[in-house]
């Protein structure tokens, strides 16, 4: 959709982040998983303070996308842990890609995956990986799109509730 702009978030965004990271979790996936969980979660391990203080960590670039004035998604990117099947190559991973729910389908998405391949690309980078839920059909096809393959699995404790991610990579 054009009209989106993409730009480099700063600690002065860390609320908006947070805020934005809450609802777009909770949009996409309370429908899937029990009341108790998505609160466990949310109020323990995905807690406003932890995903603010994200904002400050070096290895973290946050990218936030506009439609005009509005909030309309973010991605994060980060270099840190490796998966095995990655070590002694050069790549960067995307930790979070959300667009708020009533832009989905509209450019949100498109926009800020090519801006992490394009920043992965920048800083010399060969792969761009992550993580995605397996029943996360619509983000599969999404991430399949733009080329990417599932490498491993790992697993992800969302409240009590243990659940298999997808590991998936672009070569680039």
């Amino acid at each position: 959709m054009p009209g989106i702009v993409i730009r480099i978030a700063s600690e002065r965004d860390a609320e908006l982040i947070a805020d934005l990271s809450h609802k777009t979790f909770y949009d996409s996936y309370a429908i899937y998983n029990t009341k108790k969980n998505m609160e466990k979660f949310l109020n323990e391990q995905f807690t406003r303070q932890k995903l603010i203080e994200e904002v400050s960590q070096p290895w973290h670039i946050f990218f936030l996308a506009y439609l005009v004035n509005e909030p309309v998604g973010y991605v994060k990117v980060r270099e840190g842990e490796i998966p095995l099947a990655l070590v002694n190559r050069p790549c960067m991973e995307i930790a979070r890609i959300y667009s708020v729910q009533h832009m989905i389908g509209k450019g949100v998405g498109s926009t800020l995956m090519q801006t992490s391949i394009d920043v992965a690309l920048q800083k010399r980078k060969k792969v761009l990986w992550l993580g995605v839920w397996e029943k996360n059909q619509r983000a599969i096809d999404f991430y399949s799109k733009w080329g990417f393959e599932k490498f491993g699995e790992h697993n992800f404790l969302l409240g009590d509730e243990l659940q298999t991610d997808w590991l998936m990579k672009k070569e680039l």
